[in-house]
């Protein structure tokens, strides 16, 4: 079975491997082993039993195949973002420049450095390993998050956002940063981007201009990659399109991938979620909806799928295996949602 669950300090090795895997552009899985010690570090204080939401709180999970008990995959949530350190975008904007005199008036793409972000949640880390690419263990890697975020809204900023791993080749060049960031920074994306990922962000204030850029006077190659994803990100962009984020203009500042933006209440696998009062069964009729479930444990938290049978009244029936996958006992509480919503 596969099961989604806090991460722990014995996942090290795990997640150095996925981080190998990952490749250059995930800045937030580096293959660096201290940076791997501090994400877990920071993500094991996050599931304290306080609320804080004057400081960021990273929730690392993990998804693990319970059969060969291996990691296989790694999706993360920050409470907010930008208050330790600044957080930086570019937003798409428009300059006109008009003559009445000469009848002239030409409107511009621009790209204004900002911050307008901060103080949002975020998805990120969002990683499954290539040989588990199948059988729905995206969506569950993914979605696993919504369910949290129903269940522990407290815990984090009502407007979300998850931005995207933009266009980068199979050596780490990125055509956008190429085109503009190399200018400035002197240094290879590769090398930039893992400063980013060790937390280093102030040479971006000291040296990215602040003024407007003009996206016409950039060559070709880096215009067509704005807002567009990595091919490998491409099945991630749609699945959060269809549980209602949406793309607003605003591009990540190396390698121009977009950031998607929504309200955490209206995220469809939070809004439509439902607690239901479960009785565990020896047998149980397999269902014919699939759905994703989740205990309301924050510590013990775990989730999965299964195909369901929901009661017009009464308890969830489910299988003793499942109860025991998601670490529940009759009469407490799950919390579904059908994997899939309708279309949007």
């Amino acid at each position: 079975m596969m099961i989604i669950r806090p991460l722990m300090e014995t996942d090290a090795g795990a997640l150095l491997n996925l981080a190998h895997k990952a490749g250059i552009g995930f800045t937030s899985l580096p293959a660096d082993p201290e940076r791997i010690a501090t994400k877990i570090e920071a993500s094991l204080a996050a599931f304290k039993d306080q609320v804080d939401l004057s400081s960021e709180q990273s929730y690392v999970f993990v998804l693990e195949d319970t059969h060969t008990e291996k990691v296989v995959g790694i999706c993360g949530i920050e409470s907010t973002i930008g208050l330790s350190t600044p957080w930086y975008s570019y937003r798409i904007g428009t300059l006109v420049h008009s003559s009445r005199e000469l009848k002239v008036h030409n409107t511009f793409p621009t790209l204004y450095l900002s911050n307008d972000q901060t103080a949002c949640a975020e998805v990120c880390t969002l990683f499954l390993d290539p040989d588990y690419r199948h059988s729905k263990n995206g969506h569950l890697l993914s979605k696993s998050r919504f369910l949290f975020l129903a269940e522990f809204s407290q815990r984090f900023e009502p407007k979300i956002i998850a931005e995207m791993r933009g266009v980068s080749d199979a050596n780490g060049q990125s055509p956008f940063w190429d085109g503009l960031g190399a200018h400035f920074f002197d240094m290879p994306f590769a090398d930039a981007d893992r400063l980013t990922g060790l937390g280093k962000k102030e040479f971006i204030a000291e040296l990215m201009p602040r003024h407007p850029l003009y996206i016409n006077f950039l060559p070709k190659s880096a215009q067509e990659v704005i807002g567009q994803v990595h091919e490998s990100t491409r099945p991630a962009r749609k699945m959060l399109e269809d549980e209602g984020f949406r793309y607003h203009g605003y591009v990540d500042i190396f390698d121009a991938g977009p950031a998607l933006e929504t309200q955490v209440k209206d995220i469809r696998a939070v809004r439509d979620s439902k607690l239901c009062e479960v009785s565990v069964e020896d047998q149980v009729p397999n269902g014919t909806t699939l759905f994703l479930v989740s205990n309301t444990s924050l510590k013990g938290y775990r989730c999965t799928m299964a195909y369901l049978n929901t009661p017009v009244s009464g308890p969830l029936s489910i299988s003793a295996a499942l109860a025991k996958a998601l670490h529940i006992k009759t009469g407490e509480s799950l919390r579904t949602v059908p994997l899939f919503g309708p279309r949007p």
